[in-house]
């Protein structure tokens, strides 16, 4: 009865036999295991991957452009990193550059293409902040990812430098590693000087702007906000680096918005599905 008053007329999709779905996954990377979902497109495929890279900690999981990608016919997979939001292990920046490459790999197994009807020719990695950093770095190391897109990317590689210069950035970033590595609340199992650490002595590939030429002649879409000056500092380097390598494939914008965009949701939504279908079908 409810159904005919609202005018429902059977499945919202047009194969039955293969409906959209959910499903929850456990991807062994490193000495634990990442707690992680699937969104499955519709119908037969094989469907190109998505792979959403969350920041730090994670608060945006950015699960709507998730959801607008699996709508326009892809497979979507969230994961959460070692040692964050209840995934197994110890979280530090290494291993999530690690746990990227390990469900890279995951996701291209037989078994895994087979189980979801994956296209291991089209996948693509989409991170925010620090996931857009990470996001960038495995593409740099994987020439088998697809297309790229980085939103308000974080270039830890660049921050040793940067703290040396702006040491209240430091003084800032080192307090918040506490708050969010608190062991009573915090989201994060690591500690505040491990991370603090790591940053002051990451490594100099770790800065994807100087790693950019690998990234060169394929797809890639740069997003940053204006209102955080760290992000337009990140985004404009990187804008002009690929530009005098002569890149064609670089779409980049920027939004008047904060970091986690929460004024431009849909339009992000809009802008991903454009690029999505338009450079890297």
């Amino acid at each position: 009865m409810l159904a005919g008053s609202l005018g429902w007329t059977g499945a919202l999709y047009a194969d039955e036999a293969h409906p959209p779905g959910q499903v929850e996954l456990k991807i062994p990377s490193g000495d634990a295991h990442l707690n992680a979902f699937m969104y499955t497109a519709a119908g037969l495929g094989p469907h190109p991957l998505l792979i959403l890279l969350h920041g730090f900690p994670g608060n945006e999981r950015n699960l709507d452009l998730g959801q607008a990608a699996r709508q326009a016919g892809w497979d979507v997979l969230y994961f959460d990193y070692r040692g964050s939001w209840g995934s197994g292990g110890r979280f530090s920046f290494a291993h999530a550059l690690e746990d990227v490459r390990h469900v890279l790999g995951y996701m291209r197994s037989a078994e895994l293409r087979q189980r979801f009807r994956i296209d291991p020719e089209r996948i693509v990695l989409l991170g925010h902040s620090m996931g857009g950093g990470l996001a960038l770095l495995a593409a740099e190391r994987d020439a088998g990812v697809r297309c790229t897109a980085a939103l308000a990317a974080w270039n830890i590689g660049a921050e040793p430098e940067d703290w040396r210069r702006h040491p209240e950035r430091r003084q800032a970033q080192t307090a918040y590693f506490g708050q969010v590595t608190d062991p009573d609340s915090g989201p994060l199992r690591s500690s505040a000087a491990s991370l603090r650490d790591e940053v002051a002595q990451a490594p100099a590939d770790w800065d994807f702007v100087q790693g950019a030429k690998a990234l060169s002649g394929r797809p890639l879409l740069l997003i940053s906000d204006t209102r955080t000056p760290r992000d337009m500092e990140t985004y404009t380097a990187m804008v002009d680096r690929l530009r005098s390598l002569g890149d064609a494939r670089l779409t980049a914008i920027t939004y008047v918005d904060d970091h986690p965009f929460s004024a431009h949701r849909q339009a992000l939504q809009t802008q991903l599905i454009h690029w999505l279908d338009a450079s890297c079908h």
